[in-house]
């Protein structure tokens, strides 16, 4: 959904015909109105928004017209979001043959949709054809767009997050370093992009016990984003919640308090009390104090936290 604006400025180019013209107008707007829901958490909204879009999309250009594979892709991610992933993957596979059989087998779009079928294949546990699917969506875009293009660090980081849950430690290294990297050169050292790279290196790191290494990538992760989007912006809280499940890792307890006490601050300021995301904060504290005897501490903030997620059903 977040290509959306590049999509629809695309499809003002290939939709032909006054009939055309307005069922892509219409297309447009309940697209908009997708994003809006989506944003608010509104999925079963968005998701009847979205099977109409498509509907839109198939009458104005036929079922094969690269409208209907963007209307599927929207709607396989609602659905994924939702944890529908066997449906998700059914849409994915449709929306890939059309742009294979558009675009043809090599283009950069075409690997975006062997990413987008990949990721459903890794949550169903499928991994060896998630595996293929990413390569080949590496493949792809290393030689259409250059083995330095920060796309290609985007395959790189998928195929490194696959191994490392397979637990192939040594394959997922070199590929995080490589796609840090690219990123370093293409946006410089302090771009957000980076920290999220620095992110995947660390943990990895921590996964293989070598927290001074997680430690030290973590850190300069928080610090490019606080320069960069300021302490109190939420991404500065996604740094912090990393290092405080690093040091509740290693037994300290008051460190890892500090850190998520303050991304709860910070995702309350930013986004509201009833934000997913300070369910999230909730959650990480709730487990601190619970794993160190502080039922009672724990409790009211399980309960909260359950309450913002029963809200954004």
């Amino acid at each position: 959904m977040n290509r959306l604006a590049q999509v629809l400025s695309f499809l003002s180019i290939v939709l032909a015909g006054s009939s055309a013209r307005a069922q892509g107008t219409e297309w447009q707007t309940l697209n908009t109105e997708i994003v809006s829901l989506s944003r608010r958490g509104s999925y079963d909204r968005a998701i009847e928004l979205a099977k109409k879009a498509l509907s839109v999309a198939e009458e104005a250009g036929g079922s094969h017209h690269p409208l209907v594979a963007v209307s599927l892709n929207n709607l396989a991610l609602l659905y994924k979001t939702q944890g529908r992933y066997a449906e998700a993957g059914l849409l994915y596979e449709r929306a890939l043959m059309i742009k294979e059989t558009v675009l043809g087998p090599h283009h950069p779009s075409v690997a975006l949709g062997l990413n987008n079928l990949a990721e459903v294949c890794r949550t169903q546990g499928n991994y060896t054809r998630a595996q293929s699917l990413y390569k080949r969506a590496l493949m792809i875009k290393e030689k259409t767009l250059g083995p330095n293009h920060p796309s290609v660090a985007t395959s790189l980081n998928n195929l490194a997050a696959l191994y490392r849950t397979n637990g192939e430690y040594e394959q997922a290294e070199p590929l995080y370093r490589r796609a840090l990297a690219i990123r370093e050169r293409a946006f410089g050292k302090d771009h957000p992009s980076v920290a999220t790279s620095l992110d995947n290196l660390a943990s990895l790191c921590e996964a293989q016990s070598r927290y001074p290494q997680a430690e030290s990538l973590y850190q300069r992760a928080l610090d490019i984003r606080e320069r960069g989007l300021g302490a109190d912006d939420p991404a500065a809280a996604v740094s912090l919640d990393n290092l405080g499940k690093l040091f509740e890792t290693q037994g300290h307890p008051g460190r890892a308090e500090l850190f998520y006490n303050r991304s709860l601050r910070i995702r309350e300021k930013a986004l509201g009390r009833d934000h997913a995301a300070v369910a999230t904060s909730l959650e990480n504290l709730a487990t601190l104090y619970r794993n160190t005897g502080r039922e009672r501490a724990a409790l009211p903030l399980e309960q909260r936290a359950t309450t913002i997620k029963a809200m954004k059903r």
